[in-house]
């Protein structure tokens, strides 16, 4: 199994190591210790008494982010520590030079392969328990509503006081006392949740597959079932990039993460595909609120809200100078303009643009050197976006044909998701097994298939070497 992930990374040119040169001038870094980037501001302030909580998947090394809040009149201030790479990565290094070339963190089922080398993502640059790192600090209020107020960036030294997993920080705070952080965080989190759908940010309750190591030394094909406390604490790191952007267009320079909003084609197409499917969609009601309302606990409503991630499509980077920020700066999924600042250790641009949020909040010009680099991030965060997504289909499809290899003459019941628009091919979802693949309409004999239908197939064959199964229709 082991050789076929190799296989995949080497078909993709995913690096699995990193040059000498590299390695050195990380380490060389972290010996050194965190210095203040060329041009940056030279406040460090001493943040070591607040005791930040990093929440992660377990196992995790590559700790970005730390939380802490406090009550603050009837509202609340939010602490929140992120990984201070640019104090280990200077610009122009080897380590630098090799980030770029990256893009991103990109991860397989057996392998991470890192922003950064280990000396920096995993040990000196980490937010790790119990160790004092360089990080950058923002402070934010929030009122008694969620509504962000203000926000402000600086260099701080911090200490992680307490790193837990999902699963056990959820446990802590379902006995948390009422002032502990953990229950901040879900207060701060349900009414950051109420004010996005106040907004009208959309979220999809699609599942998603995921390659999962198990204990017993094997891997699976499962579909993500996310915990409560996973949505509360991705609210911080979107309410931080919301506060970036809306600093960043105060600065005139910057980079958004930008969605446009879906277009009457296909706002109308969804309609259509509602009514075929007989899932209400009352005509008052918006495409935000209509996706936020549905659950995949019926075919109809799964098929539903796979034709719905059509809405989604467009996401990119746009970068801007000389406060002339793009004709539509917004993110139309989240409702608000939003940059990403918040994991510097997994993606690249977030290095660039907290330096210029920093500047702006020290009342400073931002650095030459993260000014410089905006014009081409766009371009090479797009690059790494379609690598990562390459790279994770390939991997589940190589999955899904060694799952199902022993299930060959079987049958399943399936769901119809999509219905390409000459009607040869049709996409169907399994729940047990958690797949998700094509097959050719020409297996059912020339009858109709419709979107949302359920169906009975019959796995035929699996060629795990070429990442293919094949399924008939019965």
């Amino acid at each position: 199994m082991i050789a076929g992930f190799d296989r995949i990374r080497s078909e993709l040119n995913i690096p699995t190591v990193f040059p000498d040169a590299v390695l050195q001038a990380a380490t060389d870094a972290v010996v050194a210790g965190p210095q203040i980037p060329p041009g940056a501001a030279s406040t460090v302030i001493d943040a070591r008494d607040l005791p930040f909580i990093a929440i992660d998947p377990p196992g995790s090394t590559d700790l970005d982010q730390a939380f802490f809040a406090r009550r603050h009149g009837d509202g609340y201030t939010v602490f929140y520590a992120i990984a201070d790479v640019a104090s280990l990565v200077a610009p122009g290094s080897p380590v630098d030079l090799e980030a770029r070339d990256r893009g991103l963190t990109l991860y397989s089922p057996d392998l991470r392969t890192s922003l950064h080398p280990e000396s920096i993502n995993e040990d000196g640059g980490s937010l790790l328990e119990g160790q004092q790192r360089r990080a950058l600090l923002w402070t934010i209020e929030v009122d008694g509503e969620g509504v962000l107020g203000d926000a402000r960036l600086e260099r701080a030294d911090v200490r992680t006081r307490h790193q837990l997993s999902y699963q056990a920080a959820q446990a802590e705070m379902d006995i948390a006392g009422p002032d502990a952080a953990l229950s901040l965080l879900r207060e701060i989190g349900e009414l950051r949740q109420a004010q996005e759908r106040h907004r009208g940010a959309v979220s999809l309750a699609l599942p998603s597959q995921e390659v999962m190591y198990q204990a017993d030394g094997s891997f699976a094909v499962l579909f993500d079932e996310s915990l409560p406390i996973e949505g509360w604490n991705a609210q911080i790191s979107l309410l931080t990039g919301i506060a970036a952007s809306r600093i960043m267009l105060d600065a005139g320079v910057g980079i958004l993460r930008t969605l446009p909003e879906p277009d009457d084609r296909t706002l109308g197409q969804l309609r259509r595909t509602a009514s075929a499917l007989g899932v209400e969609w009352p005509r008052q009601q918006s495409y935000a609120d209509r996706v936020r309302s549905l659950r995949p606990n019926t075919p109809e409503t799964a098929a539903m809200l796979s034709q719905a991630a059509r809405g989604l499509r467009g996401a990119g980077y746009v970068a801007f100078t000389d406060h002339n920020p793009p004709s539509d700066p917004r993110h139309s999924a989240i409702a608000s303009t939003y940059s990403h600042v918040t994991a510097p250790l997994r993606r690249l641009c977030d290095r660039f643009a907290n330096e210029v949020v920093l500047a702006q909040c020290a009342g400073q010009a931002p650095p030459a050197w993260a000014t410089e680099a905006l014009g081409e991030l766009p371009s090479l965060m797009g690059s790494a976006k379609n690598r990562d997504r390459n790279l994770e289909r390939a991997m589940v499809d190589f999955m899904e044909a060694i799952v199902l290899t022993p299930l060959i003459g079987e049958t399943f019941a399936a769901v119809v998701t999509n219905v390409d628009n000459d009607r040869q091919q049709i996409r169907i979802q399994l729940r047990d097994p958690a797949v998700v693949v094509k097959i050719n309409t020409s297996s059912a004999g020339g009858e109709p298939i419709e979107l949302g239908s359920e169906i009975t197939i019959r796995l035929v064959g699996t060629d795990p070497g070429e990442r293919r199964v094949n399924f008939v229709v019965v």
